[in-house]
């Protein structure tokens, strides 16, 4: 009998509606949509990656790590991530490694460091136990291409294979694709080793001096 009289009521309820009557005037709530722009300035970008919390590596981090460096570069350098040196100063290739990095642009690309721009894929540290996971690396991937975009670069040295395999799509190793040409959109990268793998691997600056020796040239 319920049923019977729910159906009747339905029935008439579409009649009504299809006079024009309109059971309800309410207009349902609609949650505001996220603005995912990214400010086209990098004072603008900056300010938003030091405010960052969507990932956890915000948990475990000091400070932001942005990128630094001539707004204007030629050449742009992209490491993997920040260290704990990085992490504890908030300033990109610090301790042995920034020291070795310098070392390297002065005496090979003949530049000073003020005169490249330099960052990293992941702006955030990871704890000693974690490694960080495609997670953290597409939630600072949107970061880097704007970065990319607003300094536009000719040259993009990727130090490491984690920022390598994100500019390029390619999971090749390192051993494999140190010093060769990717031309991507206005730019070409060229990978190589990090510095920190030089540290622990002084036979592999031969290596990184060539590479580094085809950018000057592109230059």
């Amino acid at each position: 009998m319920k049923n019977l009289k729910n159906a009747l009521l339905l029935k008439q309820l579409y009649q009504l509606k299809q006079l024009g009557y309109q059971y309800t005037s309410v207009t349902p709530y609609k949650e505001d949509q996220p603005d995912l722009t990214l400010p086209n300035t990098l004072d603008g970008l900056k300010k938003q990656a030091l405010n960052c919390h969507l990932c956890t590596l915000s948990k475990s981090r000091q400070k932001v790590v942005f990128g630094e460096g001539n707004s204007h570069a030629k050449v742009m350098i992209v490491g993997d991530g920040p260290s704990a040196s990085d992490d504890s100063f908030g300033k990109i290739f610090t301790g042995r490694s920034g020291e070795l990095l310098t070392k390297m642009i002065e005496n090979v690309l003949g530049l000073s460091r003020e005169e490249i721009y330099i960052t990293n894929l992941l702006k955030c540290k990871a704890l000693d136990s974690q490694i960080p996971s495609p997670a953290h690396a597409h939630t600072c991937h949107p970061y880097l291409l704007k970065e990319i975009e607003l300094i536009n670069p000719s040259v993009i040295i990727a130090f490491g294979s984690l920022a390598y395999q994100y500019l390029t799509n390619d999971d090749s190793p390192m051993e494999k694709v140190r010093g060769t040409f990717h031309t991507q959109g206005d730019y070409t990268i060229i990978p190589t080793y990090h510095p920190n793998y030089l540290l622990r691997n002084p036979s592999a600056k031969k290596d990184i001096f060539k590479d580094l020796l085809k950018v000057k040239d592109i230059l």
